[in-house]
């Protein structure tokens, strides 16, 4: 058990479209947006759990043009959310982006993301904790997971609040929200870069 809880926590804690856009919807639009955005991507986290654990997402990503059809989905959003966090606040009105990311918003970057999938996968495909028991082993599992996931969104979350509340200079918040989006399109090249060819 302990060596699952190691692993939900390495693996979740590495930077990925969920923390890396939580921080920056904190940086950018502060805590009560950044909790709605939270909120959505807990929903959706746990939505593409259990996918992982019917088997449904299996199912589905075996068909390649589905799963081509997820990744341009999934690149084409991180895209749109990384500019959402770059432009927040932004005064050059075709590019302004105030309104924050919301529930939905959370949501449907857990279906569409190749992060949550693998994590997934890996958690509950390996890691025995009951092997005897698939019900005792599956609700146990998503406990755990849940108790690690919650603190270490809800951190990434109060580091980007932190960074919005301390009023700083409008050209140095733009600079912490082009890094944020920055960030997140590199893991947009990574997701790219590691898809399997077909």
């Amino acid at each position: 058990m302990l060596t699952f809880a190691l692993a939900v926590f390495l693996l979740i804690v590495t930077p990925g479209p969920g923390v890396l856009s939580i921080a920056g919807v904190g940086a950018a639009y502060g805590f009560r947006a950044g909790f709605a955005y939270l909120g959505g991507l807990f929903i959706g986290t746990n939505l593409v759990a259990l996918a992982v654990i019917s088997g449904l997402a299996a199912a589905l990503l075996g068909i390649p043009s589905v799963r081509l059809v997820l990744m341009v989905a999934s690149v084409a959003y991180l895209l749109y959310l990384a500019a959402k966090i770059a432009f927040a606040g932004s005064r050059l009105a075709f590019i302004e982006a105030r309104t924050a990311p919301g529930i939905a918003a959370g949501v449907m970057l857990q279906a569409i993301n190749p992060k949550a999938y693998a994590v997934n996968t890996a958690l509950y495909s390996g890691f025995p904790i009951h092997p005897d028991n698939f019900a005792a082993e599956t609700i146990a599992k998503l406990v755990i997971s849940n108790l690690i996931w919650l603190p270490i969104h809800f951190g990434w979350l109060w580091a980007g609040v932190t960074l919005h509340r301390l009023n700083l200079p409008e050209t140095t918040q733009a600079r912490i929200n082009y890094a944020m989006a920055a960030a997140m399109l590199g893991v947009v090249l990574l997701a790219i870069l590691s898809a399997p060819r077909t």
